[in-house]
């Protein structure tokens, strides 16, 4: 690549993995895979990660991050609700049986009841008014919710918790996008890896008011870890539209002035002349279509007009449904019911497991997050996958025994190695939940890419819900059988099929997806040479 069509180009995205570095009077040579450009970039103008207006988007960036909590709260919240005999005895609903699956899907059929709304919300206005919008309708959903406890009508019990799923299904679209779009692009891996992290939050929230709550009479101990569940919804509410809008939202819907300023103050620190300001907005006027079918709230075919645009819907929907088809459904909705079949049946026990895993996965995912650029998005997916199978092998066995022989000893190993099988996932796998979705997808394709990938999620879930209780009471612990063959699966698919998206801007990744083999193009390594002031001079493939 010559220094002409570098400066064309502009500068482009993050790379990790630089292998050799050969100074020769200020011309040295990189290999890596990813985007040369960004390289070049990060060398002229090292991004300041402790400047104040970096310090200003970490907060911008963790009001959207409270929309990730909504699915944390929800998932611990209901899976332990269950457990709690008030709830059981306002409801009839027990830890295992269909009345727990729908009362569980009810929240799951709210989500795809919204894949029409979220278009509009996200595209159409914004990013932060899809925030908005989603969030809004969890705080009705839990007014509802709560006062059914004054009712005791269980339809509107469902009601509410139809409302929930409604709006964080459009939430947990618009966040995750805004994150990523916002992000500094030297940056953009593990901010948006963090986001997904905060779930974790939610899951630590709802199982300490439970633990909590659980010594108050009556309703009360499920009434108050439901009304809580409106908390952070709030905030996002009351503090969304204070947080500048996507750049490229504003780009597109013909503010392009607005856009530059926002580029300017967070990604080039104030600097007018800034080499990130004049990369981005050279590649949002090569690679951002005015008038393409985000523009259109009803029309979808961008996802799959061309086989890149199958391929990049492809790569969203193996994460997004490998992510809740690995077994993590026993430890968030139905752990009760799994730790059931390991001995344990008691709440109070219950609850301080769940809350300890929940504590646990905060700090391991956010571990988690911050390797998702030295590893890379598919190598720590795929090798994720095999320890997880490896942890369903010893579950099985464990639990197995446990239920055959009735050893304490059994059932202890086999809730040791859930716990295990938890960290993991948290480690490898709830960091990229939020990131490699939304990278895979181009602009045109994002905000309905995402409320497709939740459609297409919700019903993955829906097989939990309805399936998960139904076989742990007809089959028990034979059920992770399934597990540890289907991870190995699911590990095979990614490694022969998902390309990696790490070292590169959004935008460059058009470039893999239009190759003829997209994954043999991520993985290719580079050799470029810069000059003293990081001008492109040669880029040669090397493998």
């Amino acid at each position: 690549m010559s220094e002409k069509s570098f400066t064309e180009k502009g500068v482009q995205h993050h790379v990790e993995n630089v292998n050799d570095v050969h100074p020769v009077g200020g011309v040295h040579e990189v290999v890596f895979q990813g985007s040369e450009t960004l390289k070049a970039a990060l060398e002229k103008e090292p991004p300041q990660p402790r400047s104040r207006r970096m310090l200003q988007l970490y907060l911008i960036v963790s009001v959207a991050y409270l929309c990730s909590s909504l699915n944390g709260y929800d998932g611990q919240l209901m899976g332990n609700m269950l457990v709690l005999p008030a709830f059981d005895s306002e409801f009839g609903a027990s830890i295992v049986g269909i009345k727990a699956g729908y009362i569980s899907a009810m929240y799951t059929i709210g989500g795809v009841c919204s894949l029409p709304f979220v278009g509009p919300a996200v595209d159409t206005w914004g990013r932060r008014p899809g925030m908005f919008i989603g969030c809004f309708s969890v705080v009705l959903g839990t007014i509802i919710e709560g006062t059914s406890g004054m009712t005791g009508s269980l339809g509107q019990f469902l009601g509410g918790r139809f409302l929930l799923g409604f709006g964080v299904s459009i939430a947990a679209s618009a966040a995750p996008i805004y994150v990523c779009e916002i992000s500094h692009p030297a940056y953009r891996g593990i901010m948006t890896g963090l986001y997904n992290t905060i779930y974790n939050v939610g899951a630590i929230a709802a199982a300490g008011t439970l633990r909590g709550g659980e010594n108050y009479p009556g309703n009360a101990s499920w009434l108050i870890p439901t009304w809580i569940q409106m908390v952070c919804s709030g905030i996002v509410c009351l503090f969304c539209f204070f947080l500048p809008e996507s750049p490229r939202w504003l780009y597109t819907n013909g503010k392009q002035e607005q856009a530059a300023a926002v580029i300017t103050r967070y990604h080039g620190l104030d600097n007018p002349e800034s080499v990130y300001l004049k990369m981005q907005m050279q590649e949002f006027g090569d690679e951002l279509n005015l008038d393409g079918a985000d523009k259109r709230w009803w029309d979808y075919r961008a996802l799959f007009k061309d086989r890149a645009s199958r391929y990049r819907l492809m790569c969203n929907l193996v994460l997004t449904v490998w992510g809740q088809w690995s077994g993590n459904g026993l430890t968030s909705y139905f752990m009760p019911a799994f730790l059931a079949t390991a001995g344990v049946t008691d709440p109070t026990t219950v609850l301080d497991i769940n809350l300890g895993t929940s504590f646990a996965g905060l700090f391991v995912s956010i571990t988690g997050a911050t390797f998702v650029e030295k590893i890379g998005r598919r190598k720590l997916f795929y090798r994720i996958l095999l320890v997880i199978s490896f942890w369903w092998v010893l579950i099985t066995i464990t639990a197995g025994v446990f239920n055959n022989t009735g050893a304490k000893g059994a059932g202890d190993a086999a809730i040791l190695f859930v716990n295990l099988f938890g960290i993991t996932y948290s480690f490898g796998i709830t960091p990229l939940q939020a990131l490699y979705p939304v990278e895979c997808l181009s602009y045109e394709q994002r905000a309905k890419g995402m409320a497709f990938s939740s459609l297409v999620v919700n019903a993955a879930l829906m097989v939990n819900q309805f399936g998960l209780p139904v076989a742990i009471q007809n089959i028990g612990w034979k059920l992770y059988i399934v597990f540890v063959g289907w991870t190995l699966v699911e590990s095979a698919v990614v490694y022969f099929f998902l390309v990696e998206t790490k070292g590169r801007t959004l935008e460059e990744l058009d470039e893999i997806f239009n190759a003829p083999n997209p994954r043999k193009a991520s993985l290719a390594v580079k050799k470029v040479t810069l000059d003293a002031e990081a001008h492109v001079l040669n880029v040669e493939k090397i493998k």
